[in-house]
């Protein structure tokens, strides 16, 4: 009977002669890269992927035109980053950096709360659809551990995927790391990726650089848009003719509820906020019935709302709970979820103030509730932020802006209420207070879209809002915005409008974000 040949190389797992612990790296040399797809179709039966997602792909780009024409190819996954962003942004720890530098998941501990997916800037992490939980690419760290290469490296015909510690010196990635001319993707991110690529032009590295075929029809595929992260955008960040011919589908990670909580946060946020602020400058009396028991239900009811819609959007809603049980302190997932906490408390202590008549209770509970209220409007500016993935969300003017359109927000949906049972000095404090909020919106809006970006990615994604697939949602929630600067005079008539104004401006401003190509 004849032997079947062994395909599994080994490499040694010990620690190097340095003592340092292994720090492994991959060096992808795309001067041999054939395009053949054997290292994912490898990486899929290595490691159960299913069809419809990948831990790694190859991405083809044709350059030039015919016949000063080329096909280059690029293999596509984790970067294994020093600084990993889905690390940081992971709530629960699911994502976590071990030992000897691998960035590896655990799914036992996931919520599929797809923050990873947003901090990525490689988008190379996805939701798997079997298990729900977030997946990637990990060294094939269960095979190093005994001292086999990845099954990407094993099958690779022309030997043009490596792997090895970079603390070892006689490594072969070592040696190419050191001594020879390798590249990294989006450096300027800041992640120390641990991927290096070896001949990689900046047409395949760079995600803008090459159109996408029209009609979004690649090679032996066609892919429809929807959540698809694509641009209409015309033209590329280079001179040179270049298209991908083949690419996989790209999603965004968040949908319609990440983009209604923001405007249901808002309004919780403002009631509250707007309500105590016209206490403190004496226009609404401490026992008024706005102050005592409008503003806080309102407050409540949106805040279990925002609460609802934070779940429901959960690839694992039954484990909700872990982000208080298991929290990794760095994710402002988890820091919102303290401040949104703290604020649910004070709310129930304003309203048992109100039941048992203890206005000192009231009292007491606003001293914390103005910074919690605040919190709660501007925190998601710092969770977008982590999001490195997404340049328009790295606005270091978006907290005062959250804080803008909470305060319009509060003040809109306290406007019919005020209308019943309050004075006329109330309703007109109410009334400039949209109309001062609404033209402090509109013009931060205008300066998102009249400033030069810093970035091609920031760039087409407020091109996406204002003028591609989000333009509908962003130019009606203008119109409807600008009846708020009428509020002195309408009064509760510019309510409605004013709030669904803003639930269109959110949602084309966390798609739009999304809309950008990564790979």
């Amino acid at each position: 009977m004849t032997e079947l040949p062994v395909i599994a190389r080994t490499i040694g797992v010990g620690p190097p002669a340095t003592g340092k612990s292994p720090a492994w790296a991959k060096v992808i040399d795309q001067t041999k890269c054939i395009g053949c797809h054997a290292c994912t179709t490898a990486c899929k039966s290595e490691n159960q992927v299913p069809v419809s997602v990948t831990r790694t792909y190859v991405k083809s780009i044709d350059a030039g035109l015919f016949p000063q024409a080329r096909r280059s190819f690029q293999v596509t996954r984790c970067n294994q980053c020093v600084d990993a962003p889905c690390v940081a942004a992971c709530p629960t720890s699911a994502m976590y950096t071990r030992a000897d530098g691998i960035v590896d998941f655990d799914k036992q501990a996931c919520i599929g709360c797809k923050a990873c997916m947003a901090a990525c800037p490689y988008d190379a992490i996805f939701i798997n659809p079997d298990d729900h939980c977030a997946e990637k690419c990990n060294f094939c760290a269960h095979r190093l551990e005994v001292g086999l290469e990845p099954a990407c490296v094993v099958v690779c015909p022309t030997q043009a995927i490596v792997v090895g510690d970079l603390n070892d010196p006689d490594s072969e990635v070592a040696r190419v790391v050191g001594r020879q001319p390798v590249t990294v993707r989006r450096p300027e991110k800041g992640t120390r990726p641990k991927l290096f690529y070896k001949g990689a032009t900046e047409l395949t590295l760079d995600p803008l650089a090459a159109d996408r075929p029209p009609g979004g029809i690649y090679a032996w595929s066609e892919q429809p848009t929807g959540k698809q992260v694509i641009t209409g955008m015309s033209g590329h960040n280079s001179s040179a003719a270049a298209v991908i011919s083949y690419d996989v589908a790209h999603r965004a990670p968040w949908d319609w509820r990440v983009s209604l909580y923001t405007w249901t946060k808002g309004i919780a946020a403002g009631a509250y906020l707007v309500a105590l602020l016209l206490v403190l400058v004496g226009r609404l009396g401490s026992d008024d019935p706005l102050w005592v028991w409008t503003a806080p239900l309102i407050a409540v009811v949106l805040l279990a709302v925002t609460a609802g819609l934070l779940v429901w959007d959960l690839e694992h809603p039954e484990r909700f709970f872990y982000i208080l049980t298991r929290p990794q302190w760095r994710s402002w997932l988890v820091r919102g979820g303290v401040i949104l906490g703290g604020y649910a408390a004070v709310l129930g202590l304003h309203v048992l103030a109100g039941l048992f008549g203890v206005p000192g209770l009231r009292t007491g509970a606003a001293v914390a509730g103005l910074p919690l209220a605040l919190g709660t409007a501007v925190y998601t500016a710092y969770l977008f932020a982590q999001a490195k993935a997404r340049d328009l969300w790295q606005n270091p003017l978006l907290p005062p802006h959250l804080a803008v359109q909470a305060i319009l927000a509060g003040a809109a949906a306290l406007l019919p209420f005020a209308t019943w049972h309050s004075d006329a000095a109330v309703l007109g404090a109410l009334g400039w207070t949209v109309g001062s909020a609404a033209l402090t919106h509109l013009l931060f809006v205008f300066g998102e879209l009249s400033l030069p970006h810093g970035t091609a990615h920031a760039r087409l994604a407020v091109y996406e809002m204002s003028a591609g697939r989000f333009r509908g949602f962003f130019w009606t929630g203008i119109v409807l915005v600008v009846a708020g600067l009428a509020a002195p005079w309408l009064g509760a008539w510019v309510a409605l409008p004013v709030l669904a104004g803003l639930a269109l401006h959110e949602h084309a401003y966390v798609q739009a974000g999304q809309s950008v190509p990564l790979a």
